[in-house]
């Protein structure tokens, strides 16, 4: 039954697996992906599988952080705007110059940024304090030895690791790997998931509805968070209610799975064809105490010579993304190598009073306010208001002794996308 905020209750909790146990059982599901060198640009959102060192320091060697003179510091001194220190322009040193001759004292070398130090010079004044004069220069400002004077090996040194395994390849680790001379990496192939939608009442977005009909989401969210999370996907749709059509659709992608993720199907009613179609396999069907998504079900799928992971999640959508975070997600990234596999989460105060179900783990849909580190919970908790999952930045963890959660009370804050 359910309360006037739409928690249900179960008030058999005796037979519940925790949500810790069942977590367990699925990350021990998936094996870790196979590794291979890709070129960087393959690399985005994928998992270093060994740790990067650079053979070289960054910068490689002292460059101008500027566009300006290269200069002695001790010939500036003195210089001011009513009284510059006219220098004679010996050279121009543009970037990428790979021979650059010595500065004499008393003179000075334009240069451009990222440009080698010439030898001698000690430090570079900025173009804006010069009247920037080509052939002599006249320069209103003094400057102190390595100002605007990028030091050979500041950034990193020759030897260092500058990337670590587990690490998850965004734009500037890339962007690192680039800059020490490495042009493919090492990673883990992404976790190959096949998501299956099944239901007879399914119709493909965009096609009318008849009565009693309803339009497929689940597999279009699904695999999205699996993609977010830096796995590969195929989606099936509108596998009908029957055993013979649900394996059918299986067969020609087993080849290609490391995970089966399907949604429907497994709960205690009639026409369950997940549960039907798997009743003979190794897979187990469990009640989670988690709200929502209570029935769950994982193991293996067996045929012709495959034995492929199955992780079932409840048809009900948010039900559904719910348990795609709770447990799903964290072993797709383990899978993938990433030492980053949860979400991050945050401590913060509810800005209302929350009811909940006695003996489950509740996750509700939140909006998280980093400036006053305050949480609130807008709407109902029914499984089926997918409007307040598409709007929410978090989930709200609500502890399996809470029964009433008052306002103020401080929350684990799970913070999504």
């Amino acid at each position: 039954m359910s309360d006037d905020r739409g928690v249900a209750h179960d008030t058999d909790t005796s037979a519940l697996l925790s949500v810790e146990d069942y977590a367990r059982h699925v990350s021990e599901l998936l094996s870790p992906t196979p590794v291979r060198n890709l070129p960087l640009e393959d690399c985005l959102g994928l998992a270093l599988a060994e740790p990067v060192t650079t053979g070289i320091p960054l910068p490689p060697f002292d460059n101008s952080a500027m566009d300006g003179y290269a200069v002695r510091a001790a010939d500036l001194e003195g210089a001011t705007g009513e009284r510059p220190v006219t220098l004679p322009v010996t050279d121009d040193v543009p970037a990428g110059r790979v021979e650059v001759a010595e500065l004499s004292p008393g003179t000075a070398q334009r240069i451009m940024t990222g440009a080698q130090l010439p030898p001698g010079a000690d430090a570079t004044v900025a173009v804006e304090h010069t009247d920037g004069g080509t052939e002599r220069v006249a320069v209103r400002t003094t400057v102190s030895p390595g100002a605007n004077v990028r030091r050979a090996g500041e950034d990193v040194s020759e030897g260092d690791t500058v990337l670590h395994r587990g690490d998850t390849l965004g734009a500037a680790r890339l962007g690192m790997a680039a800059a020490v001379g490495r042009a493919e990496l090492p990673v883990h192939r992404p976790v190959r998931v096949l998501v299956l939608s099944t239901g007879s009442e399914l119709v493909e977005p965009g096609e009318p509805l008849e009565r009693g009909q309803i339009h497929e989401s689940n597999g279009t969210m699904l695999a999205a968070a699996v993609r977010q999370c830096g796995g590969e996907t195929r989606l099936l749709r509108f596998v009908p209610d029957d055993t013979d059509a649900f394996h059918a659709a299986l067969e020609p992608h087993l080849e290609w799975t490391d995970l089966i993720l399907t949604s429907g199907g497994v709960s205690a009613g009639a026409y369950e064809v997940v549960k039907d179609a798997l009743e003979h396999s190794e897979v187990r069907f469990h009640r989670v105490a988690i709200q929502p998504g209570m029935p769950q079900g994982a193991g293996h799928y067996t045929s012709g010579g495959h034995r492929i992971p199955v992780i079932t999640l409840p048809g009900n959508p948010v039900s559904s993304i719910v348990s795609f975070e709770v447990f799903v997600r964290p072993a797709l990234r383990q899978a993938g190598g990433h030492h980053r596999t949860h979400r991050p989460f945050r401590w913060a105060r509810l800005t209302g009073r929350l009811r909940s179900s006695p003996g489950k783990r509740q996750y509700r849909r939140g909006t998280f306010d980093p400036a006053s580190d305050s949480v609130t919970v807008p709407g109902g908790a029914g499984s089926h208001l997918l409007s307040g999952m598409a709007e929410a930045d978090c989930l709200v963890e609500l502890p399996e002794d809470s029964t009433e959660v008052a306002e103020g009370t401080t929350v684990r804050v799970w913070l999504l996308d």
